[in-house]
């Protein structure tokens, strides 16, 4: 099976501009490809899991990754798949989160010995003249195939501001310049980015005539891949201090029924053939592919130790065995009001639930269980005395819970 074909037959690959010749680059490793980030934060998170997995896939089959990072186009904000303007950045904080970009990014990525490259576009926009920009990059952009584009339709209702109609030139002459300066002949990016996809191809076909060539992959469910980033509680971050790697272990061993075997086949670097025999898998053995893809990828981006340790937590809360592992809050004496606290402070000084609001609701739903024991009373207090020295599972629902020391 080909680089290409397991791609495929992975569910990674969407639209292309040419199937046959994007198929001879990546086969034989001729390919130098460049995939966009946006340092919006100062980690990564996991709806960037399947670029990065994708880029190491292609990497390790000899081809030559560019991770580019908009430290310029952050300075306006991509309109696509947004109703609203984004919040522009100082320079200061984008380059901040460039630095904490790469450390991440060199788990999945080798950048040693020109192997990839870790490129800011801020350092050919930035300096850019606009009366130049314009006249040499404008004219090959139609304005009337621009507003047909799905990322500016989207937009029109609430108002498109002219800094951001920028932002498919911008997209596109980074393609150009990756092009002249690396000899970057392909671009992978989000369903969401196909637009400005095209107009780069299109760009350099224009700018430097037929004989130059370059190519575009949309990733198929890229879409999906940054919802998959989200949850009620704000972003699953890859950055250990922001997401534990017991709470992102907990993340993907939670993925819903229908999603486990399109992650597995997707995100983790396991054999195809041995995904595809777990597609008949239902009950307690789908339980063990949730399992597995939650070790997999807490190994591929925390380490195989604390996977380990992720998976001896999970074990031991649903097994009642040693918790020595599962991740715990320490009640101060800040917690204790007149020496006592409630079960819905506990709730919220654990962070399972964000107010004490939600704290009520969620006892009167029966979903709170103190050592397994039901809690039903809303007003049910412990004083400081009765917890002294011991430690509770405190848990919320079946899939979130802490350990609790006093």
């Amino acid at each position: 099976m080909t680089v290409f074909d397991e791609l495929k037959r992975r569910g990674l690959l969407a639209q292309l501009t040419d199937e046959e010749e994007i198929k001879e680059l990546i086969n034989n490793g001729k390919a130098t490809f460049y995939i966009g980030f946006d340092p919006t934060a100062d980690s990564l998170h996991v709806g960037h899991f399947m670029a990065l997995c994708l880029m190491k896939r292609l990497q390790e089959a000899g081809n030559k990754p560019i991770a580019l990072v908009g430290g310029g186009t952050a300075m306006i904000g991509d309109p696509s798949g947004r109703s609203d303007m984004r919040t522009m950045m100082t320079k200061e904080t984008i380059d901040h989160n460039v630095e904490c970009f790469k450390k991440q990014m060199s788990r999945f990525i080798d950048f040693s010995e020109g192997k990839a490259l870790l490129v800011n576009n801020a350092d050919w926009l930035l300096d850019l003249n606009y009366v130049e920009f314009i006249r040499d990059i404008g004219p090959h952009f139609s304005v009337n195939n621009m507003l047909r584009a799905e990322c500016y339709k989207q937009r029109m209702e609430k108002g498109l501001s002219f800094l951001e109609f920028n932002y498919m030139l911008m997209q596109s002459f980074d393609f150009y310049e990756l092009y002249r300066k690396y000899g970057c002949n392909m671009q992978f990016g989000g369903d969401d980015q196909w637009s400005n996809m095209l107009g780069g191809t299109e760009l350099i076909r224009k700018k430097l005539g037929k004989d130059a060539y370059a190519m575009t992959i949309t990733l198929l469910l890229n879409s999906e891949g940054k919802k998959m980033g989200k949850t009620q509680k704000g972003a699953v971050w890859l950055d250990a201090e922001k997401t534990s790697p017991y709470e992102f272990f907990q993340y993907w061993r939670n993925v819903g029924d229908e999603d486990v075997i399109k992650c597995l086949k997707m995100l983790t670097f396991l054999p195809i053939e041995e995904i595809e025999a777990m597609e008949s898998w239902e009950g307690s053995e789908l339980n063990k592919a949730k399992e597995i893809l939650a070790y997999e990828l807490t190994k591929l981006v925390h380490g195989t130790e604390e996977a380990d340790k992720a998976l001896s937590a999970a074990k031991g809360i649903f097994g009642g065995n040693d918790t020595e592992n599962m991740p715990s809050v320490t009640l101060s004496d800040a917690d204790f009001k007149d020496g006592s606290i409630d079960v819905i402070q506990m709730l919220v000084a654990a962070g399972l639930v964000p107010t004490r609001s939600e704290g009520r609701r969620a006892i009167e739903q029966g979903g709170v269980t103190l050592n397994e024991e039901k809690i039903t009373d809303v007003k049910t207090a412990f004083t400081k005395e009765e917890l002294a020295g011991k430690e509770f599972i405190l848990r919320r629902g079946k899939k979130n819970f802490k350990k609790v020391i006093v």
